[in-house]
């Protein structure tokens, strides 16, 4: 992993104000502890309420640190959220219940309760909780009133827990309480640890990094596995994709122009910004065929990043023959979008899935071995094979 730690830190460091060759020519300590984001996902709607419970989010994180702080949301909120307690404790095993000993309470400005105003996010105060790398954290949130449509990610892909009857139960470590199992993730959308890391690579896109057709609970999305590749190089790895999600228009979730600074750049410590958007526009109503949109929205996504001294991975967009929305004019589209990518020069590199993962035989289609069934999405095989591709276009 030696050539990896290098040749990421002239990528990431590139942008650095007063930078002009890399701080690996002479080693140095490690770099004082600070803020990096560890685990992401981005708010993808809302769902229905659950006053009155208790909800134990699972989380995975990518790195470790000696502290970390939490994220919450109430950006698609319609009312005040009012969070009666949150807590943060290390998984203790399989299921809902706290490695004993590691339970702590998040405060706000002191406070353990908080009020959270529609359309916005909040994050907590330190927690002194030391967590390892490729840790479970649970972050156990309390909502004891009702509070309009809450918001949430739909496809964790991650068994999560609640308690109908939550009032006192955020702080228990026993998980007996915890009875009712539930596929999103509420209202927690990032996780931040204290530590000497590098940075964070924050991976941008639709249900292809979100992570459909993977196992479940098998933390096995290609992010995933970008994670555990650069995990030795003090990188964490955040996933901010939507299944769903769109380029050009509002689809599940904002708009990938609309959401770019809260789901990615505005995350901590964020060097290195990952984007694989742009299927769900092509096969997706209203018709969008102008590759020059395509070419404009991707520049003025790179621009933006570079402004906050964000490089930008662009990734070519991988076949779909099969799928049900396929036709021979979307195929076109998607081969003139991915020679802009290739081409076009707007990205700093270019990871490119679409070779990694079609079939020689037919290059309009998903290689067997990497395909979960529907011709869109990947199995974990696909996201091991896409996650590698990532890592080449970091390493050179």
């Amino acid at each position: 992993m030696a050539k990896v730690g290098r040749i990421l830190a002239v990528l990431l460091l590139a942008t650095l104000p007063g930078l002009t060759t890399p701080a690996v020519a002479h080693p140095e300590p490690g770099p004082p502890p600070q803020w990096t984001g560890s685990w992401e996902t981005a708010p993808s709607g809302t769902s229905a309420a659950r006053p009155g419970a208790a909800i134990r989010n699972v989380v995975h994180l990518s790195i470790g640190g000696t502290a970390v702080r939490v994220r919450l949301s109430n950006r698609f909120g319609t009312a005040p959220l009012h969070l009666g307690a949150v807590t943060v404790a290390l998984r203790g095993g399989a299921g809902p219940g706290a490695l004993p000993g590691t339970l702590r309470t998040a405060t706000f400005q002191g406070a353990g309760s908080v009020t959270v105003p529609p359309g916005q996010d909040l994050v907590t105060d330190p927690v002194p909780l030391p967590v390892p790398a490729a840790a479970d954290l649970l972050v156990t949130v309390y909502t004891p009133d009702g509070s309009g449509p809450a918001t949430s990610h739909e496809t964790a892909l991650q068994t999560s827990y609640l308690a109908p009857a939550g009032a006192g139960r955020a702080t228990d470590e026993a998980g007996s309480a915890y009875t009712t199992v539930i596929s999103r993730w509420y209202y927690v959308t990032g996780v931040d640890v204290l530590g000497e890391a590098a940075g964070s690579v924050a991976a941008f896109g639709d249900s292809l990094t979100d992570g459909n057709g993977s196992t479940p609970d098998a933390n096995h999305r290609w992010p995933d596995r970008l994670a555990a590749y650069l995990r030795t190089d003090r990188l964490g790895v955040l996933n901010a994709g939507i299944s769903g999600n769109r380029l050009l228009h509002d689809g599940t979730g904002p708009s990938a122009l609309a959401r770019l600074d809260p789901d990615a750049l505005d995350r901590a410590g964020v060097r290195v910004l990952v984007v694989l958007e742009g299927i769900n526009d092509i096969k997706g109503v209203p018709v969008a065929d102008d590759v020059s949109a395509y070419a404009d929205a991707y520049r003025t996504l790179v621009a933006r990043a570079h402004a906050r001294g964000v490089r930008v991975v662009g990734v070519t967009l991988t076949p779909f023959r099969g799928f049900s929305a396929y036709t021979d004019a979307r195929e076109a589209v998607r081969q003139q979008v991915n020679a802009f990518i290739r081409t076009g020069g707007a990205f700093d590199t270019v990871a490119d899935a679409d070779a990694a993962v079609r079939d020689p035989a037919d290059p309009s289609r998903i290689l067997r071995a990497y395909d979960p069934g529907d011709h869109l999405h990947f199995d974990d095989a696909g996201m091991a094979a896409v996650a590698d591709t990532v890592l080449k276009a970091l390493t050179g």
